[in-house]
């Protein structure tokens, strides 16, 4: 493990300090009722707020919900409701994020309570406050500061952005990361610096373009023993080999903008054939039923759906040899029980393998959930352009913060 380049809860006394913790409690938002359909990252913020609260701490909550403009921008009414339930202890909710009613609220809490305010995203500076200086001299920074002892960060799936509840509080207040933020990092760091060897990276699902930044990244990096493409990249790969995958599928592709990439791709292949396996075989909806083609016998016109039966079996069998494997993006529509077999296969490989197994990705959680796999992983990321950043070695504003506060104490 890499030597530590940030606080943790473990270097602070927390009794009787009041703590500003942000957290990630951004959902997906049913758009005709409004409420929550996945509290995956409650449950996740859970650990640290309840060690927090358990420790004596006066914990103000920050968090945000959607994006100005878009349907699910909303209050944070219903997030303190679901806070409270998931830790079974009261979470007070206000409708602002600073103000007087605000600091007033703040001054009266008793040790252990927890406070949600406003959604900071109500607020122009969250993310109209670009400099340092701009986000030092907010009213966010500057009025919570003023009645706060410590910052903690527990926000990894939003430390990619260079929002002020993020970064501002670091240059101000003690700061350190919640117990979330260091486990996504270290887990992270663990698949991705020095990993035990074969280290293997399983990429699909329909965002071709970080499975494709995955890719390139790793291996200028020489991470990966193997690289196993499932989901759009795999078709990718095979149109950059010159397969004919069928009008229908290479109009998906298109719709996708992604045919500029396939002299990208092409470079990959020629430079590291020896450790991108291409797929052998596709599973195709041919009326509602599920075909297996050989690459050899294509093109089709029926839509890709999978993965087929000799790809399953050749990358299990690389998966059973593996010690480390980063799994990200599904191998087809897992969704539709005739498509999922790729995908549920793949994952149980990786569930019964011995190797550290570090998955990422909203449909992957989704399937290993579905599959009854989720326990049986080393470690699941919630946090998704943030891990696909932090795979790819980008710096992320949020723990490059942390990182200076902790080198200047």
């Amino acid at each position: 493990m890499a030597e530590k380049k940030f606080y943790t809860l473990d270097d602070f006394e927390f009794k009787d300090k009041t703590v500003l913790v942000r957290v990630d409690i951004n959902s997906p938002i049913d758009l005709v009722t409004k409420r929550i359909t996945d509290t995956r990252r409650f449950t996740a913020h859970a650990k640290t707020l309840l060690e927090l609260s358990n420790n004596g701490a006066k914990i103000v909550v920050l968090a945000h919900q959607g994006r100005r403009g878009d349907d699910d921008f909303l209050p944070l009414e219903q997030h303190g409701k679901l806070l409270s339930e998931i830790l079974n202890r009261p979470v007070k909710y206000i409708n602002e994020v600073y103000g007087e009613k605000v600091i007033t609220q703040i001054k009266s809490m008793k040790s252990g309570e927890i406070l949600l305010l406003e959604n900071v995203r109500f607020c122009d500076e969250e993310t109209g406050a670009k400099t340092v200086k701009e986000q030092i001299n907010s009213p966010m920074v500057q009025q919570l500061s003023r009645v706060s002892d410590i910052y903690v960060n527990d926000a990894f799936s939003a430390a990619h952005r260079n929002h002020t509840s993020i970064v501002g509080f670091t240059y101000v207040l003690p700061s350190a990361a919640g117990r979330v933020m260091e486990q996504e990092v270290n887990s992270i760091l663990n698949a991705t610096e020095n990993p035990k060897r074969p280290s293997v990276y399983v990429l699909g699902g329909m965002k071709a373009e970080d499975s494709y930044q995955i890719m390139k990244k790793v291996l200028d990096i020489k991470n990966a023993d193997r690289i196993l493409p499932i989901g759009i990249i795999s078709y990718l790969c095979l149109l950059a080999e010159g397969i004919d995958i069928g009008e229908v599928n290479k109009e998906m592709i298109s719709s996708k903008g992604l045919i500029e990439k396939i002299p990208e791709v092409q470079k990959l292949l020629d430079e590291h054939d020896n450790i991108i396996e291409m797929i052998k075989d596709v599973a195709v909806d041919d009326g509602g039923k599920r075909l297996e083609i050989p690459i050899n016998k294509l093109p089709s016109n029926r839509p890709i759906k999978d993965i087929g039966s000799k790809t399953i079996k050749e990358y299990t069998k690389i998966l059973k040899d593996a010690n480390t494997i980063v799994f990200n993006g599904p191998a087809g529509v897992y969704e539709e029980p005739q498509f999922e077999i790729g995908t549920h296969k793949l994952l149980e490989a990786v569930a019964n393998s011995k190797a550290f197994s570090l998955v990422g990705g909203g449909h992957t959680i989704a399937a290993l959930e579905k599959f009854g796999l989720a326990n049986k992983v080393s470690y699941i990321s919630t946090a998704g352009k943030a891990f696909i950043s932090f795979l790819t070695k980008e710096e992320l504003p949020g723990i490059e913060a942390l990182k200076r506060a902790y080198k200047h104490g």
